[in-house]
C-alpha cells in the first residue's frame, strides 16, 4: 500500500513539472508591419509583438539592400504588442530608393521584416524646417529668417520664394502674426505638408507675405 502511494506521488510531481513553465524558455519576438511598401513623405509603422515581458529593451536595426544598417535604436518593451510610430517620414535625401530591413533583438530572441521604398511624386518639407517653424512660432527668430530657410531648404515644387530674399533684407519681410496659427496646425501634424504649403505660397503670390 505504501509503495502505491510512493508511485502516486511521484506520478502527480512529475505532472505537476511539466505543467508549469519553463522560466529558461527564450521569448519569441515578431515585427508586424503597418504595410510592406512606402513613398516618401509616409512615415515608417510596425507593432513588435512579444511572448512575454521580460522589462529587456528590444534592439532595433534599420538595414538597406546593401547590407549598410542604422545604430541600435533601443525600444522600451513594456506590453506585449508595441506598436511604433517614426517620428520622421521618408525624405528621399535620407532614404534611397530600394528594399530595406528591420532587425529586431530581444531578450535572446532575434526576428527581422522587409518594406520597399518605392519611386512616387511626393515631395515633402523636410523635417529641419519643422525645427525652424517653431522657433519662428516662438519668436526666436524673424519673419525675413523663416522665409529665407523655406527659400533654401523647401523644394521649388512646394514653396517658391521670389529671388530677391537676401539677408540685407530680412527686416524688410513681414508675415501677419495670425500665419503663424497655421504653422502651429502644421507643427501638430493637423494639416500636411501640402496644405501648409499652398497656404504659404497663396500668401505670396498675394502679397499678403511682403518680400
Amino acid at each position: 500500500m505504501e509503495a502505491k502511494y510512493f508511485l502516486l506521488i511521484i506520478v502527480l510531481g512529475v505532472f505537476s513539472v511539466a505543467l508549469l513553465p519553463s522560466v529558461f524558455a527564450t521569448p519569441t519576438v515578431d515585427i508586424i508591419m503597418e504595410k510592406s511598401t512606402y513613398k516618401y513623405c509616409e512615415k515608417l509603422f510596425y507593432t513588435i509583438k512579444v511572448s512575454e515581458v521580460t522589462w529587456d529593451s528590444a534592439i532595433i536595426h534599420i538595414r538597406d539592400q546593401t547590407g549598410k544598417k542604422s545604430n541600435a535604436i533601443p525600444i522600451p518593451i513594456t506590453n506585449l504588442e508595441n506598436p511604433i510610430p517614426s517620428a520622421f517620414p521618408f525624405e528621399a535625401d535620407t532614404f534611397p530608393l530600394g528594399k530595406y530591413f528591420i532587425d529586431i533583438e530581444y531578450s535572446g530572441a532575434q526576428n527581422s521584416a522587409e518594406f520597399d521604398l518605392v519611386d512616387s511624386e511626393n515631395i515633402c518639407i523636410p523635417f529641419g524646417m519643422k525645427q525652424i517653424a517653431y522657433s519662428w512660432v516662438n519668436e526666436q527668430i524673424s519673419d525675413g529668417f523663416f522665409i529665407d530657410s523655406i527659400n533654401k531648404f523647401v523644394d521649388k515644387n512646394l514653396i517658391t520664394v521670389p529671388d530677391k530674399i537676401k539677408e540685407k533684407n530680412f527686416d524688410a519681410v513681414h508675415i501677419p502674426k495670425w500665419v503663424k496659427n497655421t504653422a502651429g496646425w502644421w507643427l501638430s501634424d493637423g494639416i500636411s505638408d501640402d496644405e501648409f504649403s499652398n497656404a504659404i505660397q497663396y500668401l505670396i503670390n498675394k502679397g499678403i507675405i511682403v518680400i
